[in-house]
């Protein structure tokens, strides 16, 4: 454990990072892609999922639904923290047959027609899975000429043509193609040798791996945590619902790992970890976030820190269902999210490097063993005037509280 002071005026005892075993995080990731899991239809990726825990010697519950509570057992069970990640990805469903043999398509999940153009995908129904192809409607220069670069955008333009002798809407009933089939979009992942991962679905499936690398890396080297940790995979982040209904009431804090867009107007980069500060649902607690910087820091994890405005994640579902626990967020950077998505090995091995450093740390407080506590145990920001820093002390340090009550911030006459 190395003590570290911040600017902002904390003492910290943080833990170090652990090693990440990049060819199983890497591994982990492809497995997943080659699942298809839109919002609704995730059992096989559940499947997967609870395959994998049990090989890593992670005890673990399901829903009713299939979202995943694991739980690695520490010193103390209270109060305990959780770190989530989604199995579900976006994906559309068939709204209509057509009678030309092609398919209407609406979205699951939040994304624009504009990335679902020229995707390759499979149709899942009730009589098996059929591939193919997601495509405007005018889908040729040599039939349309510049009508094809007028033509609106929307999911109301594009149409799904199976690979099938189909012409008709009689032939797609023969096939067996129904009104709510569910439609995956193929994932086509690449790792390049300069380090970068192209695919779809990195959103959130990356994010997974580097959760289940961190178990791994912890597990593997029987440290001690501090308290229960409960690694979580929920199955409905895209359509807004998360972690709401896979927490217990002795979770206090909650990490989520999600993408973060690498965009104009954004701080994120592929190559780093990205700590978010609010998503549109609004801040993250302030407490929780600092230990996160702070960690990063101590451990020389690059990362930024980020807005993310058109955004909400799992910690965003767990609020609005009345859970009351302290969140946050670390994302690996990502370029064009919801799209032909691109990340770096760099900021995976990052991300799962904090979760590490993470599980390992004390609590934020150890008065959150409790649903209800006094003034005295409650945490203070710190509200210093313009110019004027903390007082860290003779010993260059903030007076030391309670084991674990780390984040206390020291009162100044």
């Amino acid at each position: 454990m190395e003590q570290h002071l911040s600017p902002s005026g904390f003492s910290r005892d943080l833990p170090q990072a652990l090693p990440i075993d990049m060819d199983y995080l890497q591994q982990t990731m492809l497995s997943l892609l080659r699942i298809p899991s839109p919002t609704g239809y995730t059992d096989q990726a559940v499947h997967w999922t609870c395959g994998e825990l049990e090989r890593l010697g992670v005890e673990y519950e399901l829903t009713r639904r299939g979202a995943i509570r694991g739980n690695i057992a520490g010193e103390l069970r209270a109060p305990d923290r959780a770190i989530v990640a989604h199995l579900d990805t976006i994906g559309a469903m068939v709204v209509g047959l057509k009678e030309n043999g092609r398919l209407a398509v609406s979205s699951i999940g939040t994304w624009s027609s504009r990335f679902a153009e020229g995707a390759r995908v499979t149709v899942f129904t009730d009589q098996g899975s059929r591939s193919g192809t997601i495509l405007p409607l005018l889908a040729s220069g040599h039939a349309f000429d510049a009508a094809v670069d007028s033509q609106p955008v929307s999911w109301e333009q594009l149409e799904l043509r199976l690979d099938e002798q189909v012409y008709g809407r009689s032939d797609l009933e023969m096939l067996g193609v129904s009104v709510g089939d569910f439609v995956a979009v193929d994932p086509n992942p690449r790792v390049t040798p300069a380090g970068f991962v192209d695919s779809r679905h990195l959103d959130d499936k990356a994010g997974v791996a580097c959760l289940l690398a961190a178990v791994k890396a912890i597990k593997e080297t029987e440290v001690s945590l501090p308290v229960d940790c409960h690694p979580l995979f929920t199955i409905s982040e895209e359509v807004g619902v998360g972690a709401s209904a896979v927490l217990h009431q002795e979770v206090a804090e909650m990490v989520a790992i999600d993408t973060a867009p690498q965009a104009p107007g954004q701080e994120s980069i592929e190559t780093r970890v990205t700590i978010g500060m609010r998503d549109s649902s609004g801040p993250f607690d302030w407490h929780l976030t600092r230990k996160l910087i702070a960690l990063a820091q101590v451990n020389s994890i690059p990362h930024v820190r980020d807005v993310f405005r058109y955004y909400r994640c799992d910690a965003a579902a767990a609020l609005e269902a009345g859970n009351d626990i302290r969140t946050g967020i670390v994302c690996f950077g990502t370029d064009s999210t919801h799209g032909y998505e691109r990340t770096h090995l760099h900021s995976l091995e990052g991300v799962a490097r904090l979760l590490t450093a993470y599980m390992q740390a004390p609590p934020v407080s150890t008065s959150d063993n409790r649903m209800l506590a006094h003034r005295e145990d409650f945490k203070n920001q710190p509200m210093e005037e313009a110019g004027q820093h903390p007082d860290p002390g003779p010993e260059g340090a903030v007076a030391q509280t309670e084991p674990g009550d780390f984040w206390r911030y020291r009162n100044r006459d």
